[in-house]
């Protein structure tokens, strides 16, 4: 069996996976949306409070967009023009769903109770700089290993040169959580002021 055809084998069974997980997803989330290349899921913040650097706190219990990037768009990309420009395309259309969550978030009576958009990444060297999203630790040591394991085994099933890079720059591929205060992300992305 050839190595392009091993590696598209593997990325169907990941895609029949996030089917999976889209059909349990609604069962944890007070509501969710697509917007572009993104997804967000409502849900109940878990854990400690987080401070954002605008002073706005986020409580256990408080109500977070979660954002989620589309991956069977950027497979899509990817096999359509390779890995790295579909990393700019991904870039540039991430911007676009973001100025798509501000307006909502500042106007959707479903979102009026999100505090912050949060999300947990390993690209935060790359395809997030300068959206405006702050970078945290992940809480606990367990979660940032599961984080670890799932985001590089997802990074391996969407860019075919993802075990090459894995193995160069593993010690970069950490985990982060990414977090915008709402006022943040409408200020940015809603308000008509430059993204």
């Amino acid at each position: 069996m050839s190595y392009a055809l091993y590696n598209k084998m593997l990325q169907s069974l990941w895609m029949a996976w996030e089917t999976v997980f889209e059909r349990i997803t609604p069962l944890r989330s007070v509501y969710q949306s697509k917007f572009g290349i993104c997804k967000i899921v409502v849900r109940a913040h878990r854990g400690s409070s987080i401070r954002c650097e605008d002073g706005t706190y986020v409580h256990a219990g408080d109500q977070v967009c979660e954002i989620h990037l589309d991956n069977r768009e950027v497979l899509q990309l990817s096999r359509a023009v390779g890995a790295d420009r579909a990393a700019i395309v991904t870039a540039r259309r991430l911007r676009e769903a973001l100025k798509d969550i501000g307006r909502a978030v500042d106007t959707d009576p479903k979102l009026a109770k999100a505090k912050a958009l949060t999300g947990i990444t390993l690209l935060h060297r790359g395809i997030i700089h300068g959206l405006g999203f702050e970078l945290h630790p992940l809480e606990t040591k367990w979660m940032e290993r599961i984080s670890t394991v799932y985001l590089r085994l997802l990074l391996r099933m969407l860019n075919p040169e993802g075990a090459k890079r894995l193995k160069q720059q593993r010690s970069k591929l950490i985990p982060k959580m990414l977090m915008m205060s709402r006022a943040s992300l409408v200020n940015r992305y809603a308000s008509g002021v430059k993204a």
